[in-house]
C-alpha cells in the first residue's frame, strides 16, 4: 500500500534547515501538514518552484513512519499570487490572513480553511480593496470557526426591521435597534451577502465603500467575542 499523497496545498511557513533542506508547512484541503523539502534550497532543485509563498501548488508527500514529518517529493505550481508582494498593504494582510489561518486550523480539518485563504490571495492579488477583503475574511473566518451575528433578528428577539437603524451591540453579538443608528437596511444586506457569497461575487458590488468601516469593526469584534469564548 502507497504512503504518497498527491493534493493542493499552500505554503503558510517556510524554515531552513540543516545546509540545503527546508521543513514547509503547508495548508491543504485535508487540514495542516508539515513536510520536510530535501535539497531545496540548491540552486538546481525541482522543488523550489513549488514551494514559494503566495502561490497554490499540486505537491505529493511520502508520509514518514510513526508520526515523524513527511517527506515533500514533488510540487508543481498552479497558481502565483504574485502582485501581493509588490504592495505593502496588501502584503501585510496576507501574511496576518496566513497566520490567523494557520493557528485556527491547528486543530481543525476540512476545506473551509483552505478555501477561504485561496480566495483571500486570489483577491488581493487582483487588486480588490484590501478594506473589503479584509472585512469579508473576519466574517466567514468567525463563521468557520461557529460564530455567526444574527442578521434575522435584534437583541430582543424581533425580526430586523427594512424601515429601521441599529447599532452593534457586542455584549449580545447583535444588533440593537436605535433612532439614527450606523447600521442600515443597506449595511444588513452588504453583511448578508458577505456571508452566503464567495469574495470575487462580493467585489463586484459597486459603492460599498463607505459601509465597510462600520462593518470591519462588527467583524472584528465577533472574533474577539470568538476569542474569549477559546481561550
Amino acid at each position: 500500500m502507497s504512503n504518497d499523497i498527491r493534493t493542493r496545498a499552500i505554503v503558510l511557513r517556510r524554515t531552513n534547515f540543516g545546509e540545503a533542506d527546508r521543513i514547509i508547512n503547508f495548508l491543504t484541503k485535508e487540514g495542516p501538514v508539515s513536510a520536510i523539502a530535501k535539497g531545496v534550497r540548491k540552486e538546481k532543485s525541482k522543488l523550489a518552484g513549488g514551494v514559494e509563498l503566495f502561490c497554490v501548488s499540486e505537491i505529493t508527500l511520502h508520509e514518514g513512519l510513526n508520526n515523524r514529518l513527511c517527506v515533500l517529493t514533488s510540487a508543481r505550481m498552479l497558481e502565483h499570487f504574485g502582485n501581493i508582494v509588490y504592495n505593502l498593504s496588501e502584503l501585510e494582510l496576507a501574511s496576518f490572513v496566513m497566520k490567523k489561518i494557520g493557528s485556527a486550523c491547528e486543530n481543525a480539518s476540512g476545506p473551509e480553511y483552505f478555501d477561504l485563504l485561496e480566495q483571500i490571495l486570489a483577491a488581493l492579488n487582483a487588486g480588490v480593496n484590501p478594506e473589503l477583503v479584509e472585512t469579508w475574511f473576519w466574517f466567514n473566518f468567525a463563521r468557520v470557526g461557529g460564530e455567526q451575528i444574527n442578521l434575522i433578528k435584534d437583541v430582543e428577539g424581533a425580526k430586523l426591521d427594512p424601515f429601521c437603524s441599529y447599532v452593534w451591540d457586542s455584549t449580545e453579538s447583535a444588533l440593537r435597534k436605535q433612532l439614527g443608528g450606523n447600521v442600515g437596511p443597506e449595511e444588513i444586506k452588504l453583511m448578508r451577502l458577505i456571508l452566503s457569497s464567495d469574495l470575487k461575487t462580493v467585489s463586484r458590488v459597486n459603492d460599498i465603500s463607505t459601509k465597510l468601516p462600520t462593518i470591519l469593526h462588527i467583524g472584528k469584534t465577533i472574533n474577539r467575542i470568538s476569542n474569549s469564548h477559546n481561550p
